[in-house]
């Protein structure tokens, strides 16, 4: 069996202007516990991902999105920042930390966006920084480092 899924990344159709962002693999991680994620760049230095669909999967006991989603969307949206503002050449990177901040509570029945922009790359690592949002405001503030893939 193959351990490692292959990522889909690919114009959306229904929503211009965004890509699709999922693995392979239904059973995996990103697509068993969030469910569909879009992806687009926005300039020069940030990326958006979304997870346009919150649901009571994604709730905690007093019906807001749970710390652990908000943790996983901003975890993947580190990686597809660097995908989307650095290259593919990205796709094999680990997250070695992430520092996030919640100040605010997400609402369920709303989109929640992970906005990152790379703040310093260096020969072996990229530094990123993000926010994770909704149209009622900030939810949650991160920094994090990355490792980038080694050569083969």
């Amino acid at each position: 069996m193959e351990l490692t899924a292959a990522f889909i990344h690919e114009p959306d159709r229904d929503n211009p202007g965004w890509h699709t962002w999922h693995l392979d693999d239904d059973s995996r991680f990103n697509n068993a516990a969030l469910g569909r994620l879009l992806l687009r760049r926005e300039g020069e230095h940030q990326a958006r991902l979304r997870l346009p669909q919150t649901r009571a999967q994604h709730s905690n006991v007093h019906g807001k999105i749970h710390g652990g989603v908000t943790l996983a969307l901003v975890d993947v949206g580190i990686f597809t920042t660097i995908y989307t503002l650095i290259g593919p050449h990205m796709s094999g990177s680990v997250t070695l930390d992430v520092n996030c901040q919640f100040v605010g509570a997400g609402l369920v029945g709303q989109p929640l966006d992970f906005v990152g922009e790379v703040t310093k790359e260096t020969g072996r690592l990229v530094f990123v920084r993000g926010t994770v949002e909704q149209e009622h405001g900030l939810v949650a503030s991160m920094i994090g480092t990355l490792r980038k893939p080694s050569a083969r």
